[in-house]
């Protein structure tokens, strides 16, 4: 996990970038009826929202350093994006707001919001460089 703390710079710029992403994501589409975000205001979701969206970054960090040359730089950036938001967090996202009884409108601007902010770090990791682990 090296590799986090030499690329904590372009790891953290992702991270406002996805922050960014998803206020404006949020103020564009509105807010579906019936769910409220009484907490989406407080210091303890900013924080948190903050640490998930880091830790997106430097996983996405992390699939972007590994990821091979052949396939072409951008298409492996977006690429791994895509692969790890319909691998793992598309389907977590569907299996637990369904669980909740959350409509199915919800569950998909939930999981646009998700692929976007993925697509955003990876374009932002992407321009601003990573720098392989040194051992």
């Amino acid at each position: 996990m090296i590799y986090i703390v030499q690329n904590i710079v372009p790891i953290l710029i992702a991270t406002l970038a996805g922050l960014l992403f998803g206020a404006l994501y949020d103020r564009l589409r509105g807010q579906p009826q019936g769910v409220g975000n009484a907490t989406a205001h407080s210091i303890g979701f900013a924080l948190a929202a903050f640490i998930a969206e880091a830790w997106f970054a430097a996983i996405l960090a992390g699939a972007l350093i590994l990821a091979p040359a052949k396939g072409g730089a951008w298409t492996m950036a977006l690429g791994s994006a895509v692969v790890i938001w319909i691998g793992f967090v598309m389907p977590a996202l569907v299996v637990t707001l369904r669980y909740r009884g959350l409509p199915w409108r919800v569950v998909m601007l939930d999981c646009g919001h998700w692929l976007g902010l993925m697509l955003v770090q990876a374009v932002v990791l992407k321009l601003v460089g990573l720098t392989a682990p040194v051992m």
